[in-house]
């Protein structure tokens, strides 16, 4: 499956069942015809929000970044699964995650769930092929069940380090698509500043501090939105030049694929249409 270099991440580019898609299909459109190889969509997203767009563009590739495994039968997964991709070969790549405990009602013992759930897909007829599938993966555990059931991993709001360690544990042959935050604003305390604004949900979230623990990080690194030191391991912020060098990073770290998430001003409105367009210069997917 051909995701490129970059892709975008986001939550918003999501067209919704029975409903009037006009602006996102135009975005995403567009998404295409700017060189990014992938939109992965953000949130508890499902089939159903990727199926519309994939259907709309000829080659960029759509993901669910994630379906949660605790709100969605594996069974009718791997049935829409099918009908997508007998349609559109080539064209949807389905992410898969144990979500969090604050989130998901049902949530306990995640890794084995996960295992569960992909014995199910499997078992599926047709099944949904290993290469047609990845895992939200942060852990060992869950980054090794990457490698040995899906065609590798996508970790959110991780560092480069991290992503080093990552591609350690899966081996040179498994996907790892990490997901990176961008603000396009050069003066640091602005872009900080916004984005702390949009860190301050997650680091509420025990999957990513404890992860950032795992890293060297403090519980001191958490207040606030989110110490100098953690904003900067986590978001590429600035001009052109500094956000090509962090992308460039995690590239050498070990990531195939980065999924892209563009961060603005908390009172923006509306698509972030220019910033994609402004991001796809600043990575001369077109030059």
């Amino acid at each position: 499956m051909a995701l490129g270099r970059y892709g975008i991440w986001s939550i918003e580019l999501r067209a919704q069942p029975n409903a009037d898609n006009g602006e996102v299909i135009e975005a995403v459109q567009e998404l295409e015809e700017l060189g990014y190889g992938a939109l992965w969509i953000g949130g508890n997203s499902d089939i159903s929000h990727a199926a519309p767009l994939v259907e709309a563009t000829s080659s960029i590739v759509l993901a669910t970044g994630i379906l949660s495994i605790w709100e969605h039968d594996p069974a009718d997964v791997a049935a829409r699964h099918t009908a997508l991709t007998a349609a559109h070969p080539g064209r949807f790549l389905l992410g898969l995650g144990a979500s969090h405990a604050k989130l998901a009602a049902a949530y306990e013992r995640p890794y084995s769930k996960m295992v569960s759930y992909l014995d199910a897909l499997d078992a599926a007829e047709p099944p949904v092929p290993v290469n047609e599938r990845v895992l939200a993966a942060l852990g060992p555990k869950m980054l090794k069940l990457a490698a040995d059931r899906a065609v590798g991993a996508h970790p959110y709001l991780v560092t480069a380090e991290h992503t080093a360690e990552a591609r350690s544990i899966l081996g040179e042959s498994a996907l790892l698509a990490p997901e990176l935050k961008v603000v396009l604003e050069p003066d640091p305390e602005r872009a900080r500043a916004i984005a702390r604004d949009y860190l301050a949900h997650y680091l509420a979230l025990p999957n990513y501090t404890n992860n950032f623990l795992r890293l060297g990080f403090t519980e001191d690194d958490f207040a606030n939105g989110g110490s100098d030191r953690l904003v900067d391991a986590v978001v590429a912020w600035g001009d052109a030049e500094r956000v090509r060098a962090r992308t460039d990073e995690f590239l050498a770290a070990g990531a195939d694929h980065l999924a892209l998430q563009l961060v603005e001003p908390s009172d923006a409105k509306g698509l972030p249409r220019e910033g994609y367009r402004r991001l796809a210069e600043v990575l001369r997917l077109k030059g």
